[in-house]
């Protein structure tokens, strides 16, 4: 999806947790490597790599939307990392706004459970399937959604501390990783 001033949208869903007793605390995946959305692009290891360290340079921070909207921030990114799955954020969305709040009942009752990245690409190919390989991405922002592009990736659970979250997260990420070597032989 192409929006305006050339910042492109990627809906992913996110195995994350509302914990309500932690400030309204989310955590999961906004991108998984190597998987490919309902619009075809993949998005290799290390896309994000530069323009997180570009940030950080700056002082600035990745931006926490409601539905991709600029004029609705809802909370704060806290951590922005690559991981060797993916794009991990660890994030406060805050209940002192309108929209803050309403995500965090949306998101605690299962209605809301993507996340979507809104960047603009710097570098990309295709593939032999016509798929576009995202190589190197301008990230701007990580928003909270109704419908994520990338099926896989769902709400594991709700309300379950951050350690639990890690090593559920850990563990799931190992069984995938031996399903798609299965699958592959």
């Amino acid at each position: 999806m192409q929006i305006n001033s050339g910042l492109e949208c990627k809906f992913a869903g996110f195995g994350a947790k509302l914990s309500l007793s932690d400030g309204a605390v989310i955590a999961g995946y906004a991108s998984l490597f190597g998987q490919a959305d309902q619009g075809g692009d993949v998005v290799q290891q290390g896309a994000y790599g530069i323009s997180l360290k570009a940030l950080a340079a700056r002082g600035q921070s990745v931006k926490m939307l409601w539905q991709h909207d600029p004029a609705r921030p809802i909370g704060v990114w806290d951590e922005v990392r690559e991981d060797g799955r993916g794009l991990w954020v660890k994030g406060r969305i805050l209940e002192a706004t309108q929209a803050g709040r309403e995500a965090i009942a949306l998101v605690a009752a299962g209605a809301i459970d993507g996340l979507s990245i809104g960047y603009r690409t710097q570098r990309a190919s295709k593939n032999d399937r016509g798929q576009r390989l995202l190589s190197e991405l301008e990230l701007w922002e990580v928003s909270l959604v109704t419908f994520p592009m990338l099926a896989s990736a769902r709400v594991a659970a709700k309300g379950e501390s951050h350690e639990t979250d890690a090593t559920l997260r850990e563990l799931a990420a190992v069984f995938e990783d031996a399903r798609l070597e299965l699958a592959r032989h």
